[in-house]
């Protein structure tokens, strides 16, 4: 039986969103961020030593980060339609963007959270000066890094219902979070595809599905 290690309003949603469009069994084990921190509880370092989620038991074998753990799916059960045929252009553009959602994608997104956290965590004195500084770095180089993925992502789908071509995959899959976490901090409402994109994987039953065993998630 397939366990995953699911932290809430985390990456880990993808994974049983995943496992729910293969049509595979698992079960869940859930850990709930500090409310005031917002890390994941001690509890997860029992699983991994850096705490993080999504991590996966199939039997013996344990796999940590979303992109192996769809590589590892993929590869455990061949044949898979999530995956295009080797050697396609879909195939190609599929690799691509399952690696670009946590290589590239993420990095301005998570720089837009930590510069955002900073002036909370100032000493008293301090806040005025590193709030200053936040928001300098956050109008000069992250908000623009961010609008350049969004309009990237924005011109890729217009091409393609799909970031790996015309059909659904799980690179879509993978593209999700970026996507919401994106859209949760600034509405895509001049970016017509990426809104339709969003509403159609939204709508899907084996998202919703996904949804019910992971329990409440800040982006949907």
């Amino acid at each position: 039986m397939i366990t995953v290690h699911h932290l809430n309003n985390s990456r880990s949603q993808r994974v049983l969103w995943l496992l729910e469009e293969m049509g595979l069994p698992y079960e869940v084990v859930r850990y709930e961020r500090d409310a005031r921190t917002m890390l994941a509880p001690p509890e997860l370092r029992a699983i991994h030593p850096l705490g993080k989620s999504p991590v996966l038991d199939d039997g013996p074998i344990r796999v940590a980060e979303t992109g192996a753990v769809i590589e590892y799916l993929m590869d455990a059960h061949p044949g898979s339609p999530l995956k295009p045929a080797a050697g396609t252009e879909a195939a190609r553009r599929y690799t691509y963007w399952l690696h670009y959602a946590e290589g590239s994608a993420m990095t301005p997104l998570l720089l837009k959270l930590i510069f955002g956290q900073l002036p909370n965590r100032a000493p008293g004195l301090m806040k005025p000066l590193v709030r200053g500084v936040s928001k300098k770095a956050q109008d000069s180089f992250i908000d623009p890094q961010i609008a350049a993925h969004t309009a990237y992502w924005e011109a890729e789908l217009a091409k393609a219902p799909w970031f790996a071509g015309d059909a659904f995959s799980a690179a879509d899959i993978m593209m999700s979070f970026p996507l919401e976490a994106a859209g949760s901090r600034a509405p895509y409402g001049d970016k017509p595809h990426i809104t339709r994109f969003l509403k159609t994987i939204h709508a899907r039953p084996a998202y919703q599905r996904a949804l019910e065993r992971g329990g409440p998630y800040a982006y949907a």
